[in-house]
């Protein structure tokens, strides 16, 4: 199930602001060289990240979820010279890819790659934290939302991603399915938060902290 059309995805790509050739380099890299590319997010939703840390200053984030990089990059390619991203992953295979393109550029000297566990490596990550984006294994995104909590400053954002599963949760049967839906019921009464469940690409879920 396409949550929006070909067409239009193409369209929003094109009316974006180009990304630097890097991405594009990745991006060809990602799908010739590993299984599953489509986890990589796209040019469209890489941008809108990177507009976030502009838009709110964020100096601190936090990703889980690495992947061979994209988003990584997007968000420390707008973080100020003394910003840090941490960013969680444990294949080995893909963080090569990604550690490959981090030295590429200036602002890869900003990224702190953690390989392992995610659930276990969040919990060196120190606080406090200005902004998070949440792209690992569906069935952990309630713990990880809570371990976020608790690092996030009041008034920081969490991103997190593939909060439709592909239309999936509007009568969900899978495990993931399952874990995203009783997320996004419990975010929508959360009294610690505020949060907007979007229809960008897979569906993307703002939270601010209060």
């Amino acid at each position: 199930m396409d949550i929006i059309q070909p067409s239009l995805d193409e369209y929003s790509t094109i009316h974006s602001t180009k990304v630097d050739r890097i991405f594009d380099e990745l991006r060809r890299e990602t799908y010739e060289s590993t299984s599953h590319p489509e986890m990589q997010v796209g040019p469209v939703e890489g941008r809108f990240l990177r507009m976030l840390v502009l838009m709110t200053g964020a100096r601190t984030v936090l990703e889980l979820g690495t992947f061979t990089g994209y988003s990584t990059l997007m968000i420390a390619s707008a973080l100020p010279e003394n910003g840090v991203l941490y960013t969680l992953d444990r294949n080995e295979a893909t963080d090569k890819i990604a550690q490959k393109y981090f030295d590429k550029v200036p602002f890869g000297r900003k990224i702190r790659p953690i390989l392992g566990n995610a659930q276990e490596t969040i919990m060196t990550v120190p606080g406090p934290i200005d902004m998070a984006f949440i792209d690992a294994d569906k069935t952990a995104y309630d713990l990880y939302y809570e371990e976020v909590l608790k690092r996030l400053r009041p008034g920081g954002i969490i991103v997190l991603d593939n909060m439709l599963w592909k239309g999936e949760v509007l009568a969900p049967e899978d495990d993931e399915g399952k874990a995203i839906d009783a997320l996004n019921r419990k975010i929508a009464l959360d009294s610690r938060v505020e949060g907007v469940l979007l229809t960008v690409r897979d569906g993307i879920m703002l939270v601010r902290k209060k």
